[in-house]
């Protein structure tokens, strides 16, 4: 069963999912853009059934006790801050980690400045920052892919667009999701602020893009991780996946899938088997 809780962590509330048993092995899921925690529900079932503890918290900017102005308030290494408190919060010292899109990037973050606390780490779409970001900068194909990261920094107008016809145009990339799913991402972006904090994580980071060329944004990875990417993904191509390798130090497992971006929702049988693949290998 999967309660919905209001957790305190840092100075800030965040509307969280939780299920399983409570010394279960514990694991936190990272949701992206533009949806929420509802995404991992069916995941949160199936791990639970294998005696995994559980916890999916709407982040920073999607839960209304967690949505600071400014896009400052946004940069990643706040958000990394973010799930290492919600773990304090839930009395996880040590646990899983689990992120897809926006999730995955911060997960990366997580991982790296809190490497002492994860038990493995599973990637879902996007690579490591290092290698995203420099292909945003540099490389054609990512460039293209990219570009409406680039619109996402002129102000108001990104909003408005979204907002056009009742949110067609992000129901058009909700292709593969529920209607019960859609529904909670609709309940959430629809609150005040809700829409312009969801899009301040790519304004408040846009900077890591040029200093990935010549700086170090995101250093070696030495968590046990699994990185599953779809081949047919719109946004994240194969030069900025395939240059992430590099920084895996640790055990590191690349799949490779015949899907597009969602692949929670359009793939979920191709990736359950090897998150929980990953997740058993690593548990105590």
């Amino acid at each position: 069963m999967i309660e919905q809780k209001k957790i305190k962590a840092g100075q800030y509330v965040f509307d969280c999912r939780e299920s399983g048993d409570p010394n279960g092995e514990p694991v936190i899921l990272l949701h992206g853009f533009p949806e929420s925690n509802i995404m991992w529900t069916k995941l949160m079932h199936d791990l639970t059934a294998e005696g995994y503890r559980c916890v999916a918290p709407n982040l920073r900017g999607y839960s209304e006790g967690a949505r600071p102005k400014g896009k400052r308030n946004y940069h990643i290494e706040l958000l990394a801050e973010d799930v290492a408190h919600i773990a304090d919060a839930v009395g996880m010292p040590h646990f899983h980690l689990i992120g897809h899109d926006w999730g995955a990037a911060v997960g990366w973050k997580v991982v790296f400045d809190f490497s002492d606390r994860i038990k493995s780490w599973s990637g879902l779409s996007v690579p490591h920052l290092q290698s995203f970001y420099k292909a945003v900068a540099i490389d054609p194909d990512q460039r293209a892919r990219s570009k409406y990261i680039r619109q996402f920094q002129i102000p108001f107008i990104p909003e408005m667009k979204m907002k056009a016809k009742n949110y067609a145009a992000l129901r058009k990339l909700w292709t593969d999701q529920s209607p019960e799913e859609i529904e909670d991402y609709l309940r959430i972006l629809k609150q005040k602020g809700a829409l312009t904090a969801t899009l301040n994580y790519y304004r408040g980071n846009y900077k890591q893009t040029k200093l990935a060329v010549t700086e170090n944004i995101l250093g070696d990875i030495t968590a046990p991780t699994l990185f599953i990417w779809g081949e047919k993904d719109f946004a994240i191509g194969r030069n900025a996946v395939e240059g992430a390798a590099q920084f895996m130090k640790g055990p590191y497992r690349f799949v490779p899938i015949n899907a597009g971006h969602w692949i929670v929702d359009d793939s979920y049988e191709q990736i359950k088997p090897e998150i929980i693949k990953h997740l058993k290998q690593y548990s105590q």
